[in-house]
């Protein structure tokens, strides 16, 4: 109508909207258009990568990629801004494990922030590093969180701490010990922070590594109130877990249903005295003392036992005598932990209410357990969320001790706000606190919810007042009678809501009869005969068949019930047929009972209602019926067959008896709780009632016993002693360890290379691996003892003790194995160098080319490498003007830009070949710079004038070059590279197992001697056929046993094409001659990526099976 009033009202809404969102970021979330975000990240100024970086986290948190920036947003990682940086880790974090490789680039980056002066970028540096889920880091990881455990930052160290489960999920064994270490230094710290991180790791990497927590228990009870909340929950778990493997249970407790009666027949001290006193005071508030134990057992039980749902006595196996129980009295532990979790029974935090309570419910003395009431009542104010969950807790706490929540009655009042699942706990929890002083007051509460619209929660009314009779059994009858008057004709008939609902009450109130009849029958009679009368009126099937039940399963009671129940059973035999299954079910079990239990005046009534009811049952339209009569009238043969119409037969005839002990015994109500599974309080497995993943009961109490508080004292010192060479090392500006112990100076001559230099000049025929003395060269023996001479062995050994008194404790280790140094030959001859396939001749139309990296150097570029390519015409039909170009310069350039040589072109054209004759090959040798060493470069291939797009895929072996270099010069540039500059890894290598048993099936005595030579070969060959290295020396072990290989060790020199860096690899093997060794493989590189990967190449190959030709 008044258009221009609608137009004006939304030009303000909008105008309002942009004034509110002035000085904000929101804008950024309006313009999807990403196509202005390249030139920004490659801006100089860093106002603008913050703007490019700003809307690729906005398009990031509507859920779009935007991962193909990466390059762009890597190379912005070195900046100075600490907006932009912060920036960059927050987009990194978020792709790096899409793009790990790629985020490896920035590796050295993170290296050099986690040294920088402000704490804030060395936690996002850590942060970030930890991020990357690689294997090929997590050493670098486990150094740099290390370093940053000890850092003076408190967010540096509470970031450690937050990466160690990080780390861990890796699953390196090599890096167990050395996190396991880190945590008990940050346990030890003195920041609540810290320690809170610190227990988050504890309980994820090794929560029962409990000595660890014996080291510091007293200070963690003393800094937990000041422990951030959510650290406080899991700090206070293992507390817990700590004292009852330690000190045990305390006797005070709840705990001590465990206890058996040992002093019944012995001689008790004055405290168990004491105990047991205290024991029987308390007990009077907890109603079923089975129960109890059930609980006490479950928090101890696995979830195994718990899923089986074993009886009492074989949830817990061993037997719990006064020994490993304490006092909580007299026990400072205990008392100390009781003392620090009382603060927070107030906390603002549900859980850490619950946490502390938990600890009070099950250490703390019976008396004092009242002190949990009121904070959890508190708790009832909260989420209808987290009342839910402490309603559960309350549920179990209730039922073991009845009186603690009694007097708080009116807290458990149901609101017309709680949702239907509070509203069944608080039922169960009222039904479970219910006393002589407010019976009287529940029940008024349960007749308002009797009348409640939702009939579920009416129905669960009527349960909960059947389960206040049978716990209170004085207000029995109060409670049969107001559940008779919903049975009762008139109420049946006057429910204005539909049947469905009104049955499920109905069916309820005549379940919770039924249970209460069970416990006395004979001071119930009047409520059965009402029942029976009832009858007629209720025509809900279930609730039928269960008042038959009655009827028949009470059919002798007092003086009218037998005389009602022979009417009743003939006014069900006329509409039998009418009557529903379960109905007609128990119309026969009524029958046969009474006849069992029949007098003589009675028993000919008995006997033709139940055959007319068999006869009606033998042709009805169900099944199950017809057989069930079938079987019955089986069974009671013998009251059929009788002489007589109104004798009864002999009660010594085994149908008879069986058909008594089926019908004839009477139910007993069961003393067995519905639920017997318990959990630890505050637990998911409580909520859920099954033992939830990752859920852990209490440990053995006093299972942690001095000893391994001893050697859980002594592993932690053993490793900070193995560990003192990286920790005392200093780190420098750029983040990285130096340590000057590890530095060493050889003392060795240069007589070795003299004598390989002679031995290559004399002889070009000589075996990959030539014995000699130190600078003495031997020739034509085999003979291992005549090589190696008593005092040249001894004169060598002595060398190596002085360098070893210089090296660093990794290296002692290595070095204290005694061996020889050995001369090498020529072994040019032996390298076979893996053949790629580049293009398959049946997509090549016949053209097959292949390719293997060279050793040789580029004669174009020192940083290119030299690819030996064999073209090959497999057709009939010669091919023509073949070449090689790169696909895309474009992308060729964008990918040099990541390398290290921006100038070098990433593919050198080859020589045209003119023509290719059928069946001819053709060699041509391309130099190649690649854009990275995990990416493949894509070329087209021309042939004929067609194109093929083909890639060349890289090697990381090739993009080194020997560098030559003696053992001394070897040994002196290892030492320079610890730490963050050096990664070992393990790996199997069986290639000589094949020529090594070809040897010993020929006899020959020198065949345990030439074993030795064998492995060297094999493994100096895999090594050189795969990775352009130098081998340096060769350092075979001298010992008593010929077959024991452990301790070879061949070492490999080289240099990184593109920036000339070092890189030296060392191979140890351990094992057997006749076995799959063990090699360790150790690299030292200063470019830490390069060396991960290259790494991870040699254990790659070394792994592989050697090819069978």
């Amino acid at each position: 109508m008044f258009t221009q009033f609608s137009t004006t009202a939304e030009n303000f809404s909008k105008a309002s909207t942009m004034v509110f969102r002035i000085g904000t970021d929101a804008h950024l979330y309006d313009d999807p258009d990403d196509v202005s975000i390249s030139p920004l990240l490659d801006s100089k100024f860093d106002s603008e990568k913050c703007e490019a970086l700003k809307r690729l986290l906005a398009l990031i948190a509507q859920g779009l990629d935007v991962s193909n920036y990466f390059p762009q947003v890597v190379k912005n990682v070195a900046s100075q801004s600490l907006e932009v940086k912060k920036l960059v880790y927050l987009y990194l974090l978020h792709y790096a494990e899409r793009r790990p490789n790629e985020a490896l680039l920035s590796i050295n980056i993170f290296q050099r922030d986690l040294g920088d002066q402000n704490p804030l970028v060395r936690a996002w540096a850590l942060r970030t590093m930890a991020g990357i889920r690689l294997h090929v880091i997590s050493p670098l990881v486990l150094v740099a969180v290390r370093k940053c455990a000890r850092d003076p930052s408190v967010y540096v160290r509470k970031c450690a701490a937050n990466a160690l489960p990080k780390l861990h999920d890796l699953r390196l064994e090599e890096n167990a010990s050395a996190i396991i270490e880190i945590i008990g230094i940050l346990l030890n710290d003195n920041s609540p922070g810290v320690v809170g991180a610190a227990a988050a790791a504890f309980a994820s990497i090794c929560p029962t590594n409990l000595p660890l927590i014996g080291r510091n228990y007293k200070r963690l009870c003393e800094i937990l109130p000041d422990v951030e909340e959510w650290g406080q929950i899991i700090l206070i778990g293992i507390l817990l877990r700590y004292v009852s493997a330690r000190h045990g249970l305390a006797k005070e407790s709840i705990m001590s249903s465990l206890l058996p009666n040992i002093f019944s027949n012995e001689k008790s001290s004055e405290s168990d005295t004491d105990y047991f006193e205290i024991k029987k005071t308390y007990e009077i508030g907890i109603q079923d003392p089975e129960l109890v134990a059930t609980v006490s057992r479950s928090y101890l039980a696995g979830p195994d036992k718990q899923l089986l749902n074993l009886n009492d006595s074989d949830v817990i196996s061993p037997d719990y005598i006064s020994s490993r129980f304490t006092s909580s009295k007299s026990d400072e532990n205990v008392k100390l932990l009781l003392q620090c979790t009382s603060p927070l029974l107030w906390s603002r935090n549900s859980a850490v209410v619950l946490a502390a309570a938990g600890v009070h419910w099950i250490m703390a003395p019976m008396e004092e357990i009242s002190k949990i009431v009121k904070p959890l009542l508190f708790l009832l104010r909260s989420s209808d969320a987290s009342k839910y969950v402490v309603l559960c807790n309350i549920q179990v706490f209730a039922k073991v001790m009845p009186s603690l929540f009694a007097p708080n009655v009116e807290d458990f009042f149901i609101s017309s706000s709680d949702a239907y699942q509070v509203k069944a706990l608080k039922l169960e929890i009222l039904s479970s606190i219910a006393t002589d002083a407010s019976i009287s007051v529940i029940f008024q509460e349960f007749q308002d919810y009797v009348r409640d619209p939702d009939r579920r929660f009416a129905a669960d009314t009527v349960a909960a007042i059947g389960l206040c009779a049978k716990r209170n059994p004085q207000v029995a009858n109060t409670c049969v009678e107001g559940l008779l008057a919903l049975t009762s004709p008139k109420t049946v008939n006057s429910t204005s809501g539909s049947m469905d609902d009104e049955a499920v009450v109905l069916i309820q109130a005549i379940t919770s009869i039924k249970d209460i009849v069970k416990q006395d029958p004979l001071s119930h009679e009047n409520a059965i005969i009402i029942l029976i009368r009832n009858l007629d009126a209720i025509k809900v099937p279930v609730a039928r068949a269960m008042i038959v039940w009655i009827a028949g399963e009470y059919n002798s009671i007092g003086n009218i019930i037998p005389k009602m129940v022979p009417v009743i059973l003939r006014f069900l035999a006329r509409g039998f047929p009418s009557e529903s299954i379960e109905t007609k079910y128990q119309i026969l079990n009524a029958a046969v009972k009474v006849l069992l239990n029949s007098k003589e005046e009675d028993f000919h009534t008995a006997k033709s209602i139940l055959n007319y009811v068999l006869e009606l049952a033998k042709f009805d339209l169900n099944y199950d019926v017809r057989d069930r009569a079938r079987v019955l009238r089986k069974l009671l043969s013998c009251y059929f067959s009788s002489s007589g119409p109104d004798e009864k037969p002999d009660n010594n005839e085994i149908r008879l008896l069986l058909a008594e002990h089926v019908f004839g015994d009477k139910t007993k109500p069961s003393t067995k709780t519905v639920n017997n599974r318990f959990y630890l309080p505050g637990s998911l497995s409580q909520i859920v009632f099954h033992a939830a993943p990752g859920y852990e009961p209490l440990p053995e109490p006093c299972s942690l016993t001095e000893s391994d508080m001893v050697k859980g004292l002594e592993e932690p010192a053993q490793a900070e002693a193995d560990d003192s060479d990286v920790d005392s090392g200093s780190l420098n500006e750029e983040g990285s360890y130096y340590s000057e112990d590890s530095v060493t100076t050889s003392t060795g001559t240069n007589n070795e290379s003299a004598a390989s230099e002679s031995n290559n000049n004399d002889n070009t025929t000589d075996p990959l691996i030539n014995f000699s003395d130190v600078g003495k060269p031997h020739e034509g023996t085999n003979d291992l003892s005549e090589l190696m001479s008593k005092g040249a062995l001894e004169s060598w050994l002595d060398d190596n003790d002085s360098d070893n008194d210089n090296r660093g404790s990794s290296q002692n280790v290595a070095e204290r194995i005694p061996s020889a140094r050995i001369s090498i030959g020529d072994i040019s001859t032996i390298t076979k160098p893996k053949v790629y396939t580049l293009l398959d001749p049946t997509y090549g139309n016949g053209l097959k080319v292949v390719y293997k990296y060279s050793s040789e150097a580029s004669t174009i570029s020192p940083s290119l490498v030299s690819v030996d390519t064999f073209f090959e015409n497999c057709s009939s039909d010669p091919m023509s003007k073949l070449s090689m170009s790169n696909e895309d310069s474009e992308s060729s350039d964008q990918g040099s830009s990541l390398g290290s040589q921006k100038d070098e072109p990433a593919f050198v054209p080859m020589e045209e070949i003119t023509v290719l004759e059928p069946g001819q090959t053709v060699k041509r040798v391309i130099h190649v710079h690649f854009p990275h060493h995990l990416l493949p470069l894509k070329l087209i291939l021309w042939c004929n004038d067609k194109k093929h797009p083909v890639k060349l895929r890289p090697d990381i072996g090739y993009f080194i070059k020997p560098l030559m270099m003696d053992l001394d010069v070897f040994s002196q540039k290892e030492s320079q590279l610890p730490g963050m500059f050096e990664y070992t890894r393990r790996c199997s290598f069986t290639d000589h197992l094949a020529e090594v048993a070809s040897d010993d099936k020929d006899g020959d005595v020198s065949s345990t001697k030439d074993s030795f030579l064998i492995i060297c070969q094999c493994l100096a060959s895999k090594m050189l056929s795969n990775a352009n290295l130098h081998l340096v020396s060769v350092n075979m072990p001298v010992d008593a046993n010929l077959n024991d290989v452990s301790g070879l060790c061949l070492r490999f020199s080289g240099e990184i094409l593109s920036n000339s860096i070092p890189c030296l690899v060392s191979v140890t093997l351990d094992g057997k001659c006749f076995e799959p060794l063990n090699a360790s493989v150790k690299v030292n590189c200063e470019e830490t990526v390069f060396g991960l990967n290259l790494l991870n190449r040699i254990v790659n190959f070394l792994a592989e099976p050697r090819l069978t030709s």
